[in-house]
């Protein structure tokens, strides 16, 4: 099956823009137009500080904001907003940016300063966009990067099922008179990539099959130059990958199997092979999952979706690094050729896979893909992918769970999060763990393994027992990768998170610019 074949099928009218737009120059002047500033914590209790920008608006006003502000509870998250203060803007919103003086908290792990910017721009363009304001700008505060992460990733919706004229009102958002466009750009880069992840899990799962998510695939990235090759069951079979079939042969949907290539350094240089779960529905199969969060499982292919957004940025950013991405794309489903718990199957390494629980599939496809990556000899291989809930009811939607046994790669990791906000936490890739999923007479390796439980590092032990012998980073986004809670406020309530895709884009830009004290080299 051909990129150009593909690219003839019909599509619905919704799934074809996947980046933003500009706003209609015809409607210009009729929009309304909204600004967010910020003001800061001061030394003193109850003293708030205006950013420069926010002061010399201020100052435009005749002292009004300031006057209005005074009593309002402007804490970090919150947001007030005004109006009948600028013939230019409609409203104008304030939010609260936290203590002038944070930065990295090392108890937090975290980068405040950068959060912090984050939070009040989300909340103070959603505020605007709760209100009708359809053009938003966003000033710098001390950080444009931050600002326009938390604006864009704030202002988003899904929208695209409902009836046009049921939708609330779409907000775009743009920087207000700094100078500081180009990190303004970048962050708006990484923030629209992780929107096209949210797109895509948030898509129901009866549009969202694995054809239409290949079809997404192409439409995101090949204007980019990135090329993008899939492949139909036939070529899956002849390249041995007979558990992932086994797995996906339930469904009436026929499996895929996604590859991604950008070449941004050097021939001679290693490829990064990202692998991701590409699940786009997982009912559990014949261990059928509970029916009320049974419909959050259209997200299962989260892993996926974070690595089709991040290889958009990446290619935007002119990243210098070789990329390899692998996605399976299948459906769990019930039926008379479903796997039965206990079926033993073997795949493209030749070894042997006891399906202890068909609801754990995810395992399995990424064990064909990963004995599949090692023919690109990468320098460094990433699972990403919806794997154990274990690791949901553990972390809740604190953190990605990290396993590596590389200190480097986790020290790389750990940084990349404290910068996006969107942090790892680091599980043991122990051989503990590894014995566990290995240990049986009937079988080479099982899919939940023994002891207590069926612990998350049980997974990564699984996946281990598959990986290219490299450098080995894998996510469990089972917390993160899901539904927001809101936390952050940026990320609305509800809606799914499409996490971790700017960590994925930060931990790359580190690994490939490792000399950069800003950790801005693309673009």
């Amino acid at each position: 099956m051909t990129r150009r074949s593909l690219l003839r099928l019909s599509r619905p009218l919704w799934q074809r823009r996947w980046w933003s737009t500009e706003v209609d120059p015809c409607a210009e002047g009729t929009e309304k137009k909204g600004l967010v500033l910020g003001v800061f914590e001061g030394c003193k209790e109850g003293e708030m500080k205006f950013s420069n920008t926010g002061r010399k608006f201020d100052e435009e006003t005749g002292g009004k904001l300031s006057e209005l502000i005074k009593g309002q509870d402007l804490t970090l998250g919150k947001a007030r907003v005004f109006h009948n203060l600028s013939s230019e803007f409609y409203a104008i919103a304030v939010a609260g940016a936290g203590p002038e003086a944070a930065g990295y908290n090392e108890n937090e792990v975290l980068d405040e300063c950068r959060e912090n910017i984050r939070v009040a721009a989300g909340v103070g363009a959603m505020a605007l966009q709760k209100n009708g304001v359809e053009k938003i700008y966003v000033e710098a505060f001390t950080n444009a990067s931050s600002a326009a992460e938390g604006s864009t990733l704030g202002v988003w919706k899904f929208q695209e099922v409902k009836n046009k004229n049921n939708r609330s009102t779409e907000s775009t958002v743009d920087l207000y008179e700094d100078p500081d466009s180009d990190n303004w750009a970048r962050g708006r880069i990484r923030a629209e990539s992780q929107n096209i992840a949210r797109k895509l899990e948030e898509t129901p799962a009866n549009i969202m099959t694995p054809m239409a998510f290949a079809q997404a695939a192409i439409e995101i990235l090949c204007p980019c130059g990135v090329q993008v090759d899939i492949r139909d069951r036939d070529w899956i079979m002849e390249k041995g990958m007979t558990a992932f079939l086994a797995m996906a042969r339930s469904s009436c949907d026929p499996p895929l199997f996604l590859e991604i290539s950008y070449c941004g350094g050097s021939e001679e240089d290693k490829p990064v092979v990202l692998v991701g779960k590409g699940t786009t529905f997982d009912s559990g199969g014949l261990c059928l999952k509970k029916c009320r969060p049974m419909s959050e499982m259209k997200g299962s292919m989260a892993g996926g979706a974070v690595i089709v957004g991040a290889m958009k940025a990446i290619a935007l950013l002119g990243l210098p690094v070789n990329i390899n991405a692998l996605i399976p794309l299948m459906e769990n489903m019930p039926g008379g050729m479903a796997m039965k718990p206990g079926d033993v199957v073997a795949g493209l390494a030749k070894r042997t896979m006891k399906i202890e629980k068909p609801s754990h599939e995810g395992r399995i496809i990424l064990a064909d893909t990963l004995s599949y990556a090692a023919q690109f000899k990468p320098c460094l291989t990433i699972t990403i992918g919806v794997l154990a809930s274990g690791t949901r009811i553990a972390m809740s939607s604190a953190a990605s769970a990290a396993y590596t046994s590389s200190e480097v790669v986790w020290q790389e990791v750990k940084k990349a999060g404290s910068i996006t906000g969107d942090r790892m936490w680091r599980w043991p890739a122990w051989k503990f763990f590894s014995k566990n999923v290995t240990d049986f007479e009937c079988c080479d390796v099982d899919n939940v393994g023994k002891g207590f439980g069926e612990g998350p590092p049980m997974a990564n032990a699984f996946l281990m027992e598959f990986a290219p012998p490299v450098d080995f980073l894998h996510i469990d986004i089972h917390g993160t990768g899901m539904r927001s809670t809101g936390t952050p406020p940026y990320l609305r309530d509800g809606h799914m998170s499409g996490r971790p895709t700017r960590t994925l884009i930060q931990f790359l830009n580190q690994m490939a610019c490792p000399l950069d004290t800003t950790s801005e080299c693309g673009g």
